[in-house]
C-alpha cells in the first residue's frame, strides 16, 4: 500500500513552509496594502477562463408578466429614467449583470407615455421581440420600432422614448454598463423632459440618408466609430437569412454551419460592427439543424425571436420558446438545436475580445480551434 497521501496539503503545493517569520512578512504586506502573488496565481491566472457568472435562461412570459405588473406600480419619468428591470445573473450578485460585460434588461412604456430624455457614456440598442407603436428619438431623430427591428443608440447620444398608442410594449435593452462602470469610464447628463421630436414617421432619417444596400452617401464625413443607422428593419435581416439557406439548397456555400444561417450587423462606414463594444447577430436554423458545440472567450446574450428547440450549456439542456432569454458566460460550451425553424438574436462583447486580441474558440467535436483563433 502506497505512503503517499492522497492530496498534499495546500500550503505545500509550490507554497513557502509556514512559520513565524513568514507569519510577520504577511502581516506586513497587510499593513502596507500589499498582495503576493504566488496566493492568488489560481485565482489571476487560471489555465482556462472561470467565469463567476452561470448559464441561465429566463422566461419571457414570466418578464411580460413582471413587466407589465411593474408598469401599474411605478411611474416612468424623470428620476427613475427608464422602467428597465435588469436581467440579473445569479453568479454575480448582487448586481444587475447579465455577465461582467453586459447588461440586459426588459423595458415596459405603458399607453401614451414618454420616457425622459438623457445620454450616457455607455453604448446602447433595443431589439424589439414583439409589438410595436413606440418611437425612440435618437438626437432628435424619430425612429420607429417594430417587431424583429434592432435599433441603435451610440454612447453619448441624447435619446427619449414616446408610446403613440393605447397599448403598451415591452422589448430588450442592451448595453456595456458593466464594462464602462468597471473600468470608470461612465458619464451620464439629463436631457429634455419631453422627447425633442414626438412626430412618428415610418422611416428615421439616419435610414433615409444610410440604409441603403452598398451606397454611401458622399455627404458622409468618412468612418465612424458606431453605426449611423438607427434601425436595422427586419424584412433586411429575414431576406438576408432565407437567401442564405436557399443558396445552400442550391448547393452553394453561405451558411456557417449546415442548415444555419447567421449575420453580423454592421456599420456601413468601417464595415465592423455596429457599436464599439458590442457585437449584434441574428441566428436562423433548420428544423432539426443543429450548431457544433463550442467554447468562446467573452461572454453573450440570446433572445429566442420565434420557433423553439434547446440550448445546452455545459452538459445541460435547457428548453427554449419564444422570447426566451440565455447567458452564455466566457468558456461556457454551448449549441443549439432547432425543433422547428429556430430565429434567435444575440450580443456579445466580442469588439472588446478582439481589439484586445484576447479571441479563442474551440470546437469540442473536432478539438481544434477555429481558423483566427489564438491558439
Amino acid at each position: 500500500m502506497s505512503t503517499q497521501p492522497e492530496t498534499l496539503p495546500e500550503a505545500h503545493d509550490g507554497q513557502p513552509e509556514p512559520g513565524p517569520e513568514l507569519d510577520r512578512l504577511y502581516a506586513d504586506f497587510e499593513r502596507n496594502s500589499m498582495a503576493p502573488l504566488w496566493t492568488q496565481t489560481n485565482d489571476l491566472m487560471p489555465m482556462v477562463p472561470k467565469p463567476a457568472a452561470v448559464p441561465f435562461v429566463w422566461r419571457w412570459s414570466e418578464l411580460v408578466d413582471i413587466a407589465r405588473r411593474a408598469g401599474d406600480l411605478v411611474p416612468v419619468g424623470r428620476g427613475g429614467e427608464r422602467r428597465a428591470i435588469g436581467l440579473a445573473n445569479p453568479g454575480l450578485a448582487p448586481t444587475a449583470y447579465a455577465t461582467p460585460t453586459l447588461w440586459c434588461a426588459i423595458q415596459w412604456l405603458g399607453p401614451f407615455e414618454t420616457a425622459p430624455e438623457h445620454r450616457h457614456a455607455q453604448n446602447a440598442f433595443r431589439f424589439v421581440v414583439e409589438g410595436e407603436g413606440v418611437w425612440t428619438v435618437v438626437n432628435g431623430d424619430p425612429v420607429r420600432m417594430s417587431r424583429g427591428d434592432l435599433l441603435l443608440t451610440p454612447g453619448w447620444n441624447f435619446h427619449g422614448h414616446h408610446n403613440d398608442t393605447d397599448q403598451p410594449m415591452a422589448w430588450i435593452d442592451g448595453l456595456d454598463v458593466p464594462f464602462v462602470h468597471d473600468v470608470d469610464f461612465g458619464f451620464f447628463e439629463y436631457g429634455s423632459e419631453r422627447v425633442t421630436d414626438e412626430a412618428s414617421p415610418p422611416f428615421s432619417r439616419s435610414e433615409r440618408l444610410w440604409a441603403h444596400p452598398g451606397l454611401t452617401p458622399l455627404s458622409s464625413p468618412g468612418p465612424q466609430v458606431s453605426t449611423p443607422i438607427a434601425a436595422y428593419r427586419w424584412e433586411h435581416t429575414d431576406a438576408a437569412l432565407r437567401e442564405q439557406l436557399a443558396l445552400e439548397d442550391e448547393g452553394h456555400p453561405a451558411t456557417v454551419e449546415q442548415g444555419h444561417a447567421a449575420i453580423k450587423y454592421t456599420n456601413p462606414t468601417t464595415g465592423g460592427d455596429v457599436l464599439p463594444t458590442m457585437r449584434c447577430e441574428f441566428h436562423r436554423l433548420r428544423p432539426g439543424a443543429r450548431s457544433a458545440a463550442r467554447r468562446e472567450v467573452g461572454s453573450s446574450v440570446w433572445q429566442v425571436f420565434e420557433g423553439s428547440g434547446t440550448v445546452v450549456l455545459d452538459g445541460e439542456e435547457r428548453e427554449l420558446h419564444k422570447g426566451d432569454l440565455f447567458v452564455v458566460p466566457s468558456w461556457t460550451e454551448w449549441s443549439l438545436e432547432a425543433q422547428d425553424e429556430f430565429d434567435l438574436f444575440r450580443f456579445s462583447d466580442a469588439p472588446i475580445v478582439e481589439r484586445l486580441q484576447f479571441q479563442r474558440t474551440y470546437l469540442t467535436e473536432s478539438g481544434r480551434l477555429v481558423p483566427g483563433s489564438r491558439g
